[in-house]
């Protein structure tokens, strides 16, 4: 991560932020590994040090460039937009109570909204690189981390778009007295009423080490085809199709297939085969089916012996967007799985990505 390097007698500083998207599940992992994509946010961020005070709310002002073709409303006030309000929990957390005079926030998103990219978690992760930077809090990645899932509790989300790459998550389980803190509502950063009488005059900071990641090896060989169908999966609605309980025999499944990927998935030149059969999964893809037309006969269809080049089909996230890894004849393979989902009456837009190797970067100019 960039350091801050802008003089402090310069009028004005600027810097940019990417913070890449993200891939989670990816087949057996289902809420531990991820996998950060080169589909970036991008904030824009420009610093006026020569003005004394500022009219805008927080000292901010916010301004959106959608390229996603999202169709949902993106707030502008920087105590409703996501990206802000995190940045400003990490800034009240560091006694600091608003962006500095005067700040502007310029966000360009090519990330499709509820589509199994991560695009919340990517928000997130801006929103932390942000209120790290602005503040000149010189935070850790690894302590950004823990700020991440006060916010955002996947881990393989946030921690892929971090820290970049192929990674395995966890979550530590808190101390008691950490429980009533697992969850920092952002309202603790808004304005009263929503914030209570002390409207979050000094949030809880969080835990260290709520959570930890390791990187895997990718092979050099793989590229990500993603086919984002033409309509909205929310986390909540898809999180309530899950069962409560699994049989015995569902959980070593996908444990055994777990364990087995990311050595598939490291392996130069990637086994087809055995990639394949490792992005199996029995524990949120065959109920995830109700929620979208297509998923069964995709994910059984399209396989490396009808399909070659592929290597492995999965749900992204919590979908609509599946995820096909492949090493070749790219185009081939999207046109299939477009067709598929042409004949239940879906359009899809397709995207040809590799895996992001650096994570979340702030570069001053």
């Amino acid at each position: 991560m960039a350091t801050a390097a802008a003089s402090s007698s310069s009028s004005s500083s600027s810097f940019v932020i990417r913070t890449p998207c993200s891939s989670a599940n990816i087949g057996p992992g289902f809420d531990v590994i991820g996998l950060a994509l080169s589909l970036y946010l991008e904030l824009k961020v420009t610093i006026d040090a020569s003005k004394r005070a500022s009219t805008h709310p927080l000292n901010c002002v916010v301004t959106y460039d959608d390229l996603s073709g999202s169709t949902e409303k993106i707030s502008l006030d920087p105590e409703v937009n996501l990206i802000t309000r995190v940045a400003l929990y990490v800034l009240r957390c560091n006694d600091q109570r608003a962006f500095p005079v005067e700040t502007h926030v310029h966000i360009v998103n090519p990330i499709p909204l509820g589509r199994g990219l991560g695009s919340s978690g990517t928000a997130v992760v801006a929103g932390v690189m942000l209120g790290n930077e602005v503040g000149r809090l010189g935070l850790s990645k690894e302590r950004l981390l823990d700020y991440c899932l006060m916010i955002e509790r996947h881990p393989d989300n946030v921690a892929a778009s971090l820290f970049g790459g192929f990674v395995g998550t966890y979550l530590n389980v808190l101390k008691p007295e950490d429980v009533a803190r697992k969850e920092i509502p952002l309202s603790e950063v808004l304005p009263t009423p929503a914030g209570g009488i002390d409207t979050g005059r000094r949030p809880p900071e969080p835990p260290l080490g709520i959570g930890h990641y390791r990187r895997f090896p990718w092979a050099k060989e793989i590229k990500a085809i993603t086919i984002i169908p033409d309509f909205v999966v929310p986390t909540a609605e898809a999180r309530k199709v899950l069962p409560m309980m699994y049989t015995r025999e569902d959980v070593v499944f996908n444990l055994q297939r777990a364990v087995l990927l990311p050595a598939a998935l490291g392996s130069s030149p990637p086994d087809a085969d055995t990639i394949y059969l490792a992005m199996q999964d029995r524990v949120h893809q065959p109920w995830r089916q109700v929620l979208i037309p297509g998923l069964t006969e995709v994910l059984q269809s399209v396989t490396p012996s009808t399909q070659p080049g592929l290597l492995g089909i999965c749900l992204s996230g919590a979908g609509p967007t599946i995820l096909a890894l492949a090493t070749e004849r790219f185009t081939e393979i999207a046109d299939c799985i477009l067709a598929r989902f042409a004949s239940y009456n879906i359009n899809c837009q397709w995207k040809l990505l590799e895996p992001a190797g650096d994570g979340a970067t702030a570069t001053w100019n």
